[in-house]
């Protein structure tokens, strides 16, 4: 059985402090928490929704140059001429939602 731990800890946050696989979730006593699932696929929900809502950051970050190329660039061609030719391509490209 394979539990899906972040979605348990974020729906018995505060209580949930560790979880077993085969065992299950438990207190910061050692006490055995009964999950409910409902409880659980809901917190995947919310999960899930957040990450997508953030997609087209991490789509930026893997299109822009390193930084160092950046700082290149604005040394040879100024910050203006990096936010029109780096930064607006890639901001157009995935917008925000």
């Amino acid at each position: 059985m394979s539990l899906d731990h972040e979605a348990i800890y974020k729906a018995y946050e505060g209580t949930v402090v560790s979880i077993d696989d085969s065992l299950g979730a438990f207190d910061k006593d050692g006490n055995k928490i009964t999950l409910e699932q409902l409880k659980i696929d809901t917190a995947r929900s919310k999960i899930d929704t957040a990450y997508t809502a953030v997609k087209y950051q991490r789509d930026r970050s893997a299109e822009y140059p390193d930084w160092q190329s950046q700082l290149d660039y604005i040394y040879h061609h100024g910050v203006a001429k990096w936010k029109t030719d780096i930064v607006q391509p890639v901001k157009d490209k995935y917008p925000k939602p």
